[in-house]
């Protein structure tokens, strides 16, 4: 009796142990702190993820803000250059620019030419290359262009006229590069903003059959004051001492500023 009981003791023990521990049976539902840990994993990848998506986002915004900010630096920019001409072309220093030359001005309300007492005085001869003042025909080019060609440019002695009247008249020559023609052209439009101008700026091919500039120079600005005249040779174009020229000879110091 007492092997058979010990026997039966034994076998109970062996299947309380195999119970009580070990592997857990395939199919056995996870306990709670397995359950726990996995939905801990899942939250960590979640945060991972929006952590990634939020820096493509304040990626994607500063990328466009830069963008942004680089399209209105431009515009910025532009709009300065179109308010200022002297933005335009080569600084003064770079220009090649003469000392202005002054002398007194002779011609205020001479006219030649068709319908005038002297008909037939049709080509003045100008004391300066190119003209500053001087006779000049009985109508001015009105309304003026800002820039001429040499296709299109009224005859010198009718923009001698507009000279008296206040205008400036920058004169070029006709090897002026193409680039800086398109820079004087740009030019001529934003000087009629100034208020130094009062719209009254010219830029005209000179005609080198009435006398040529100096070697070098491409460039003659000129102004008729009312007590004298004005001229200034460059060898560029620069908006910059387009600028500082008008600016000293306004179109109020004129025989006629209010004439149109």
């Amino acid at each position: 009796m007492a092997k058979g009981s010990t026997t039966r003791n034994a076998a109970k023990g062996s299947a309380k142990g195999s119970g009580g521990g070990g592997a857990r049976p395939a199919g056995a539902r996870p306990s709670g702190d397995d359950r726990s840990a996995r939905l801990e994993q899942v939250r960590r990848s979640q945060r991972a993820g929006e952590r990634r998506r939020t820096a493509l986002i304040i990626g994607g915004a500063a990328a466009l803000v830069a963008v942004l900010v680089a399209v209105v630096a431009v515009v910025i920019v532009r709009e300065q250059r179109a308010e200022d001409p002297a933005l335009v072309g080569l600084p003064a220093s770079a220009a090649a620019c003469d000392p202005v030359q002054t002398q007194p001005a002779t011609g205020v309300s001479e006219h030649v030419g068709p319908g005038t007492s002297s008909p037939d005085v049709t080509t003045v001869d100008y004391g300066t290359v190119p003209a500053v003042f001087g006779q000049h025909y009985a109508s001015p080019a009105y309304p003026a262009s800002p820039f001429y060609t040499a296709e299109d440019r009224p005859p010198v002695e009718q923009l001698v006229h507009n000279l008296e009247h206040g205008y400036t008249i920058a004169w070029y020559t006709e090897d002026l590069p193409e680039d800086q023609r398109a820079q004087l052209q740009e030019i001529a439009q934003e000087a009629r903003a100034l208020g130094e101008t009062n719209g009254k700026f010219i830029a005209a091919p000179w005609d080198a059959s009435r006398g040529e500039l100096p070697e070098g120079k491409t460039i003659g600005l000129a102004h008729w004051g009312a007590e004298e005249g004005s001229l200034q040779l460059c060898g560029a174009v620069s908006g910059e001492a387009i600028t500082d020229f008008v600016t000293a000879h306004p179109y109020s110091d004129s025989p006629e500023p209010n004439a149109a």
